[in-house]
């Protein structure tokens, strides 16, 4: 075990996850679930098998470079602004109500201002992996239903890309007017220069070479770990690099390959985020914040149905559509994870305002799958008549 620490931890997270998994599919829950428990039942906090996970977590963020990645795979520029077009005034209303019922919950259990925004913040996404992980192919692809699903949880996406990289450039101290300029700069440097290298460059390779798709794979991960190197070095967050190699890929002939590639690594990287997530927790601060997460989260799981019901009804669409859409969006988001672990190592808020959020998302994770799973269609249905992949 000494002499193979890496190795030890690779089986207990894995050989852990795949007996967790068993029973979290019985009971009809979502994995991502499997992954936090696993990891507070295996941290230093509990039975300490892994005492150390910071490793973990700096392999496990390249999970989260991937899903950026072919979030942006998924967004070629005319698709993005059709969805903007259509849902933008359902996810803006949605969004400004939740954050502001965060940011009242902060205020009530007397947390500091900033925390009280990252809260708000936290609360505005739905869970794209629960939302897309629980809806039938025929429905996410075909019908209406999954169309609009899509459009909410994309736009929420990409506001939740700017708030991580708003994070990512906050500093104890102020920031000197040189690197402000570097960073105003950055942003735009990267996204010219992603869509000509893609453009002159990355579609003549592959176009060249496309026969081989080992060559095609390795191209993708090169590119996208390339891109995210350099936002790094200028100053941006390997995320927002890895977002825009994606959406300057996106219009590639080629990028529906890469993306069904690719999602096998990123979920590999993704039960170590997850896992990492929880072996961090501090069980003596996460029952402090029981109480006060599990009011939370039920407001969440009471309100986000309600709220997308009636705006989406406003919208013109009929109450039964508008129904399954709310409750199929009544969660909290897994980038609101990575906001709290981001604000958290960034020093923006405290152990208790993160694991508040933390913890929330995970009830709301729970409940959400359990009462989408009675009533809805989906893949890992209770009932033959509900089930459908």
């Amino acid at each position: 075990m000494q002499s193979q620490p890496i190795l030890f931890t690779m089986f207990l997270i894995f050989t852990g996850a795949a007996a967790l998994a068993t029973i979290a599919l019985y009971a009809r829950q979502a994995l991502i679930v499997v992954y936090i428990v696993l990891g507070i039942l295996f941290g230093p906090s509990a039975l300490g098998l892994v005492a150390d996970p910071v490793l973990v977590r700096q392999v496990s963020h390249i999970g989260i470079m991937f899903l950026l990645f072919l979030l942006g795979i998924n967004l070629p520029p005319q698709k993005l602004a059709r969805l903007v077009r259509e849902t933008t005034l359902v996810t803006g209303a949605s969004s400004l109500v939740f954050a502001l019922i965060g940011a009242a919950a902060g205020w009530a259990l007397g947390l500091k201002p900033v925390e009280c925004m990252l809260i708000g913040a936290a609360l505005m996404f739905s869970s794209t992996i629960i939302g897309l992980k629980l809806l039938p192919t025929t429905v996410l692809h075909h019908q209406r239903t999954g169309e609009l699903i899509i459009s909410v949880l994309l736009l929420q996406d990409l506001a939740a890309i700017v708030i991580l990289l708003l994070l990512q450039t906050q500093q104890q101290s102020a920031l000197s007017l040189s690197r402000m300029g570097l960073l105003a700069l950055s942003l735009p440097g990267i996204i010219l220069l992603a869509y000509l290298s893609e453009r002159y460059v990355l579609v003549r390779l592959i176009g060249r070479f496309d026969r081989i798709r080992e060559y095609i794979f390795l191209m993708a991960i090169g590119w996208c770990l390339g891109i995210a190197q350099l936002a790094n070095f200028l100053g941006l967050s390997y995320e927002i690099g890895a977002f825009i190699a994606g959406v300057a890929l996106a219009t590639s002939p080629i990028s529906l390959f890469i993306a069904e590639s690719l999602k096998p690594l990123r979920d590999f990287f993704l039960i170590l985020f997850f896992f990492s997530l929880g072996a961090s927790f501090k069980l003596d601060t996460l029952l402090h914040v029981l109480p006060s997460a599990s009011i939370l989260a039920l407001l969440m799981l009471v309100l986000k149905p309600w709220v997308f019901s009636r705006l989406l009804r406003r919208a013109g669409e009929d109450a039964q559509r508008a129904s399954e859409i709310g409750l199929r969006l009544g969660q909290i988001s897994e980038f609101s994870l990575l906001i709290a672990a981001l604000a958290l190592e960034r020093g923006v808020i405290r152990p208790r305002a993160a694991y508040l959020i933390e913890l929330s998302t995970l009830l709301t994770f729970i409940a959400s799958t359990y009462l989408v799973v009675r009533r809805y269609p989906t893949p890992i249905a209770l009932t033959d008549d509900l089930r459908r992949d």
